[in-house]
């Protein structure tokens, strides 16, 4: 898989690249993984209801063909685009997903942190009161409110096409948050998002964008 670090990138052209490569790529074009940041915008998925965006004000909503509902991008956040041949890579999508989210797992487990996936709610959650605890998620309060006690620090939203692949993740990493409580992320009211910064650990962009893409080059190989 060919990595490119494209470094700041505006969404809506990147959007569009990934479309273009997808449509256009024959059985013998490489695998890639786009890594890049966005400036401000919000993007809507297939299954976005307009009312999970609730004050957007002068930030961008984009309608994109990814699943999910809406999500923030900003800077201090790392975008990671996997573009891969699905059919040629040996998997579904159900372990396509798993496997990103194994790979943020891996990464939060780099700077120490526990992440955690939440059922039915794609994506990784850590806890909001020990970050770095290793205890599982359990008890009867989590079956009533999945996201008690979580705050979301990577969301997942892809596209495949002709069994390619493209959209990705988002790992928050040092960001302004609060773009977050414009909305409701991913349609859910109230959920808190989260990144590496407010949760005690201190890492650049660039060493997150390194870690996370070593892991989805290893997590994502056939």
């Amino acid at each position: 898989m060919q990595v490119e670090l494209l470094g700041r990138t505006d969404y809506a052209s990147t959007f569009e690249a990934m479309q273009r490569m997808t449509q256009a790529r024959t059985p013998e074009v490489a695998d890639a993984l786009w890594i890049c940041e966005h400036a401000p915008v919000y993007t809507q998925g297939l299954a976005g209801k307009a009312g999970h965006v609730l004050n957007p004000g002068d930030i961008p909503v984009v309608q994109t063909d990814r699943g999910g509902q809406v999500t923030y991008h900003g800077p201090g956040q790392v975008v990671a685009y996997p573009l891969i041949d699905l059919r040629r890579a040996g998997y579904y999508v159900k372990e396509y997903v798993y496997r990103i989210e194994e790979s943020v797992i891996r990464t939060l487990a780099h700077f120490g942190v526990t992440g955690h996936r939440v059922a039915g709610a794609p994506g990784i959650y850590v806890r909001l009161d020990d970050p770095f605890s290793h205890a599982a998620l359990t008890g009867p309060m989590m079956a009533s409110d999945p996201f008690r006690g979580l705050g979301k620090i990577a969301a997942l939203g892809i596209k495949v096409s002709r069994h390619c692949t493209y959209h990705g993740v988002a790992l928050n990493v040092a960001m302004d948050l609060e773009p977050f409580s414009r909305i409701n992320p991913c349609g859910y009211a109230g959920l808190k998002t989260v990144d590496l910064s407010t949760i005690g650990v201190q890492t650049t962009w660039d060493e997150a964008a390194r870690v996370l893409g070593n892991k989805l080059g290893v997590y994502l190989a056939p």
